[in-house]
């Protein structure tokens, strides 16, 4: 696919909303690969590993999440750099114009969610962290961190499309309504909240400071999408996975570099005294 370079209306868009709609993403092919992928995933328990990668439910409702998952095969690996949203999560995270330019993903998320599953509402510009922290300054962004959360299934009314609240990434007070993150309160009903809805191979790109979740999935079936998070090179995963030496190995040097921006050092092996 050609790599899609970001336009001043999505920057505009970036900018006022907190988010855009990428169409049609991804390739037929790839979709139908990670959908096989999800079609033979384990079944794990919540903390159970799979080789590299680890079940981790953020909370009871939001279903199957496997951490890690580019360790979860080839397909997940051709998403590290994807044409459709590469040059946009670096042109908004990546640091442009300075020593340190570049991204690395923080989270890489396998999730599926059944009927009842929801995300709670949370995020927001309000007392943010700086890892997800939203600023443009001087003519260049700084986020701390952007989301590509790609739909390898339709997510349309009553499938627990991702809601937000569009230009809460800027916002300079608490949602009064909000209530608390911890008490796991849903977005469906969350005043200013609206949800968006993808078509299989649709993604959605979005600044991490947005007020965000899930709303609840009243249908039957499945919810699969993958969340990729992006940040800027110089920092770490949020749990601090590491990756396979075996999968270093066979990445491209572009996707190593985002996977591992800066290699560990580590002293030379000791040589013998003569």
């Amino acid at each position: 696919m050609e790599r899609k370079q970001p336009t001043p209306l999505d920057d505009f868009l970036f900018d006022l909303r907190g988010y855009l709609v990428l169409k049609n993403a991804v390739e037929p092919d790839l979709l139908d690969d990670l959908n096989h992928a999800f079609d033979n995933f384990p079944e794990l328990a919540p903390g159970q590993w799979w080789g590299n990668a680890q079940r981790r439910d953020y909370t009871d409702e939001t279903g199957f999440e496997l951490h890690n998952c580019v360790e979860a095969g080839e397909p997940f690996e051709r998403l590290v750099d994807h044409p459709s949203w590469i040059s946009l999560v670096t042109h908004f995270a990546g640091e442009e114009k300075c020593y340190v330019e570049g991204v690395f993903i923080d989270e890489c998320i396998a999730s599926i969610r059944t009927s009842g599953g929801h995300h709670p509402v949370h995020s927001g510009g309000f007392q943010g962290a700086v890892r997800g922290a939203y600023q443009y300054k001087n003519g260049v962004f700084r986020c701390g961190q952007v989301n590509i959360i790609l739909a390898l299934t339709d997510v349309r009314e009553g499938d627990g499309a991702t809601m937000v609240v569009p230009g809460s990434h800027k916002s300079n007070f608490p949602h009064p309504l909000a209530g608390d993150y911890a008490a796991g309160d849903r977005m469906d009903t969350l005043e200013g909240a609206v949800p968006l809805y993808l078509e299989k191979g649709d993604a959605l790109l979005f600044v991490d400071g947005l007020m965000h979740g899930g709303s609840s999935r009243t249908n039957p079936g499945e919810r699969r999408v993958l969340i990729y998070r992006y940040g800027p090179s110089w920092a770490r995963t949020r749990f601090n996975y590491e990756y396979s030496q075996e999968l270093l190995d066979r990445l491209t040097p572009e996707r190593r570099q985002i996977l591992q921006p800066v290699a560990p050092a580590r002293p030379p092996v000791a040589q013998p005294v003569p």
